[in-house]
């Protein structure tokens, strides 16, 4: 094995995907989540151990606790030391090499499954930056837009880890909420400290998350693209390309899509009116809102209501 990843090491610059090379396992959630179903685990590695190129069914925060390594993608290798912290998506491969007494914990979560919502979160351009943003560039900026906690940022977030691994270990009547409330503790820790962040990368993806949370924020009000381009304080062109490159569409899509997901939950509580609810969420017209909605849900806001509002 040790052999095979040196010749991998020594032929890394014509190497495009390990899969030419290994087989790579999809971890799955019944695997790996509590048989009662819970979308949360803590996994200490210490240290970490040889493991294989593989993906997941869920997401997971790595934090570097000690020791140092190489983090793979699939493309590419970044090295990793104590404090670097990321976020992996399901679909995305990866695992370590030439590793020197490397520690680390993965918190292992389903977000579609947490059985609470993730409150005020989504407003914190950390947030963003850090679950979404730095992921998607994580090739084009060589992992230098990574979060590196400092010393007693780490001490704080270990901290954070072990009130939600307690939770999950004694399992005790409200654990869930007690360990969702403790993830989103830590999420919002970890996207505090990157919105704090000093390199020139991370810097970047914190303007683009600035426009993002004010999106979020203020989906309610009239928010146009020249005000988004301000606040990140790009260029037109780099703002409109970086920003759809990450989120999968132009700014003024992902606020209407927001606004549409906004208004199917006031739709599912069935108290106010069509009108009401499109002027509540952002448009001025109703027509208008009844068209995007049907372009994004399949169905009028009405035949929604009528399939999702609660019996009486």
């Amino acid at each position: 094995m040790a052999v095979a990843f040196r010749l991998l090491e020594l032929y890394w610059p014509v190497r495009r995907h390990w899969s030419v090379f290994w087989p790579m396992q999809v971890l799955k959630k019944e695997d790996w989540f509590h048989k009662d179903g819970f979308p949360i685990v803590v996994e200490r590695r210490d240290p970490q151990e040889p493991f294989g190129l593989h993906s997941h069914e869920f997401s997971e925060i790595v934090i570097i606790t000690g020791g140092h390594g190489v983090h793979i993608t699939g493309e590419d290798s970044y090295e990793v030391t104590t404090g670097d912290t990321f976020v992996i998506g399901g679909a995305r491969p990866h695992d370590y090499l030439n590793m020197d007494q490397l520690r680390l914990i993965n918190i292992l979560f389903d977000a579609d499954d947490l059985p609470m919502g993730m409150g005020d979160l989504q407003s914190l351009p950390g947030y963003h930056a850090l679950f979404t943003l730095e992921p998607a560039w994580r090739k084009r900026h060589m992992f230098s837009s990574r979060l590196q906690l400092s010393p007693l940022d780490l001490v704080a977030a270990m901290r954070l880890v072990d009130q939600l691994d307690a939770e999950l270990t004694e399992r005790d009547p409200g654990f869930g909420v007690m360990a969702t409330t403790a993830l989103l503790q830590l999420a919002t820790f970890l996207s505090r400290c990157y919105s704090k962040s000093r390199s020139p990368q991370s810097k970047s993806l914190l303007r683009v998350a600035d426009a993002i949370s004010h999106i979020e924020r203020h989906y309610a009000d009239p928010i146009t693209l020249d005000e988004l381009i301000d606040i990140s304080g790009m260029s037109r062109r780099n703002f409109l390309r970086t920003f759809e490159s990450t989120m999968g569409c132009p700014p003024i899509k992902y606020l209407i899509q927001l606004r549409v997901r906004q208004a199917c939950l006031m739709l599912q509580r069935g108290e106010r009116s069509v009108t009401d609810i499109a002027l509540a969420v952002g448009f001025s017209d109703s027509n208008y809102f009844s068209r995007q909605f049907r372009v994004f849900m399949g169905v009028s806001p009405r035949e929604y209501r009528n399939r999702n509002a609660p019996a009486s």
